[in-house]
């Protein structure tokens, strides 16, 4: 399959910005993403270069403080072994480490006692992250342990005592 011009056609296009977002799933007709990505590329106006934000980046640079709750099994081994496939291990994976971040571990008790756990919860301790601990009561599942995410209270007042000791505001 060619890729096609849209400059071969010859119809008019607006000059006012105009935003695509293009979201893609896991159907086997994401091969022709290649394709339809050249294709818009060609309409002027669509894609300003360079100087276009790149979120993962400007949500790094906007929040003064990350809070990760619920942090998921799952999760947590992608950011202790590096890997970035979505925007939310991509802001983390960017995270400037001169700002807080703050993670509150949640998955079964089986889950949160695997030995694996422990090393990847250090490992994220070792990056200067924060962690928030799990709670033992009754899971979602039924199982009684820890692995329940912390109090939502317990959550505020980490995030309050944070701002407390940089000096910010913490009522309102």
């Amino acid at each position: 399959m060619e890729p096609f011009s849209l400059a071969e056609t010859n119809s008019s296009v607006p000059q006012e910005k105009f935003h695509v977002l293009v979201g893609v799933t896991g159907s086997v007709a994401a091969l022709k993403l290649p394709l339809l990505v050249s294709g818009l590329l060609e309409i002027p106006g669509l894609w300003k270069g360079r100087s276009d934000p790149v979120l993962h980046i400007e949500l790094r640079r906007w929040a003064d403080l990350m809070l990760v709750a619920p942090l998921d099994a799952n999760t947590l081994a992608k950011l202790a072994n590096g890997i970035c496939d979505n925007l939310l291990t991509c802001v983390i994976r960017a995270w400037d480490l001169h700002k807080p971040l703050l993670f509150c571990p949640a998955m079964n008790t089986a889950m949160w006692e695997h030995p694996i756990t422990a090393q990847q919860v250090e490992q994220l301790k070792g990056f200067g992250y924060t962690e928030i601990p799990c709670v033992v009561k009754k899971l979602v599942c039924g199982d009684e342990g820890r692995g329940a995410m912390a109090e939502v209270w317990t959550i505020v007042e980490s995030v309050r005592r944070i701002l407390e000791e940089r000096g910010l505001p913490t009522q309102s």
